[in-house]
């Protein structure tokens, strides 16, 4: 290597590790003609307990990808708090030409949707199975995997979790045995086939970050054009409230789907949390929040359907 060359490649390495990041990319799954690829944020000072998070960008199930500006962020934060992160790629369902075209009358949408997020599903199960396997490389402890995502990241942690309590093939690939030691979602939902939302086996303990004014993410369901089936998270909470399970919500009253990109200025609630449920308490928290850095902007005014208007 040019010696030119090298202290370029030093430099940027040095200048990632003075911002508390060491990145690395990796492929975990083959789709067709595409590798999918995760990208590796290494923190400077790792947590004793060698927690992991997985973390899904949003966009729609249309647009976004694993380095955005987001996730970027995201990872600056965590690997700042001495968490291994991990920034994913998925197939987005609604660059499918095809399925588009075979579903994309109002009467299909809830068809075209469970298409995006099922193989949303599986390829974060596919991710989740890579980091599992090759733990040690990493350094990370695979019982202490937390998954977070925004929006359709969101709905997609959440669906993983969902998948793996009901044994549905969309999280087939997950490892036997295995669950997340907690999930995060900022502005989730859940799709599902059954008639109730209903988990067969308790799923991972959950905060639930989500905006009332939500109308792109439904906070509590979405247009009955889609399913009745389609839960936001102040139902998903409902139920694990229902049935014992631990869970936190927080409401930001008057917000929209603004709280889908929270995670940076709240990272030190997302480790609280996480914190907590590492010592192992279980608590259950419905909380509503205001905070200054949060505030109405035009995603509050914009629902569902504005999102995918040309």
């Amino acid at each position: 290597m040019h010696y030119k060359t090298l202290a370029t490649v030093l430099c940027l390495t040095l200048a990632m590790m003075a911002q508390g990041q060491n990145k690395q990319t990796f492929p975990f799954a083959q789709r067709g003609d595409r590798t999918l690829y995760l990208d590796v944020y290494f923190p400077t000072a790792p947590r004793a307990d060698s927690a992991c998070v997985i973390s899904v960008f949003g966009g729609g199930f249309v647009s976004g990808e694993r380095d955005n500006e987001l996730q970027q962020s995201i990872a600056r934060e965590l690997t700042d708090r001495g968490f291994t992160v991990v920034s994913i790629d998925y197939r987005l369902g609604l660059l499918d030409s095809a399925k588009v075209a075979e579903n994309g009358t109002l009467l299909k949408m809830t068809a075209l949707f469970q298409y995006c997020i099922d193989i949303a599903t599986e390829d974060c199960s596919e991710s989740v199975a890579w980091v599992v396997a090759h733990a040690d490389k990493l350094g990370i402890n695979p019982d202490r995997i937390v998954l977070t995502g925004s929006s359709a990241g969101a709905i997609t942690v959440l669906e993983t979790d969902y998948c793996r309590a009901n044994n549905l093939p969309q999280a087939a690939a997950l490892p036997k045995g295995w669950r997340p030691v907690a999930v995060v979602p900022y502005s989730g939902a859940i799709l599902c086939r059954a008639s109730k939302l209903h988990y067969a086996t308790p799923p991972a303990p959950t905060m639930f970050m989500h905006g009332t004014k939500d109308k792109i993410v439904a906070y509590k369901r979405f247009p009955k054009v889609f399913s009745p089936t389609l839960s936001g998270s102040a139902r998903i909470f409902k139920e694990f409230k229902r049935n014992g399970y631990p869970a936190w919500i927080i409401r930001f009253e008057g917000i929209g789907h603004e709280v889908a990109s929270f995670l940076p200025a709240s990272a030190d609630l997302f480790c609280g949390y996480v914190d907590q449920v590492l010592t192992g308490r279980n608590t259950t928290l419905d909380a509503t929040m205001h905070d200054s850095k949060l505030v109405p902007t035009r995603w509050t005014k914009m629902n569902v359907f504005d999102l995918y208007k040309k």
